[in-house]
């Protein structure tokens, strides 16, 4: 059971509605998380702000390893069941690669790469040493790119946080941080 409230669908406060709206044109639904968030219209905001302005910049696969690798940093199993039901069903990802991608890794070199970096700053909070930053930068990442990964680990450790904070119902298939042996 949530520890925050999750207003139901018609109780959030109006200047949430329309950005609820927007997000269920975008998913087909309106997951728990964003009715979490909805009960504060600037905290909803600033979220699908940060998401939109981070859907920009890396490709899918890549911002969903991020997010599978710092969800499992941060312990936080409605992130995990979330990106791993993203990557999935819509960045076409296999099930062996999702376990990769929670582990710091992946089938490809350049997003394991990436998705070893944001482990690391999730780690670290953002203490990474020279080497980690050598292995982003030699796997090809721009510095504007390591900028962009570190910008979305920082949208993941926000989620993970309120999702944690709140223990948020999840509402996709159930996966647990917890799992990641089992799941290997």
């Amino acid at each position: 059971m949530t520890r925050l409230s999750v207003p139901a669908r018609e109780n959030v406060p109006e200047a949430s509605k329309p950005i609820l709206d927007a997000v269920e044109k975008q998913l087909g639904v309106v997951p728990n998380m964003f009715r979490l968030f909805a009960s504060s219209p600037a905290a909803l905001t600033a979220l699908t702000g940060f998401d939109a302005a981070n859907a920009r910049l890396l490709n899918l696969k890549t911002r969903n390893a991020i997010a599978l690798a710092v969800g499992q940093v941060n312990g936080c199993g409605y992130c995990l069941s979330a990106h791993t039901y993203v990557g999935i069903n819509l960045a076409k990802i296999s099930p062996q690669e999702a376990v990769l991608n929670r582990q710091g890794s992946s089938g490809d070199a350049k997003i394991a790469a990436a998705a070893h970096f944001a482990a690391r700053v999730a780690q670290t909070r953002g203490q990474v040493d020279d080497a980690d930053l050598a292995d982003v930068r030699e796997a090809g990442y721009s510095d504007a790119q390591v900028v962009e990964i570190i910008s979305v680990v920082a949208q993941n450790v926000l989620t993970n946080f309120v999702n944690n904070v709140a223990q948020t119902d999840i509402d996709f298939p159930a996966v647990s941080a917890d799992d990641l042996e089992a799941a290997a």
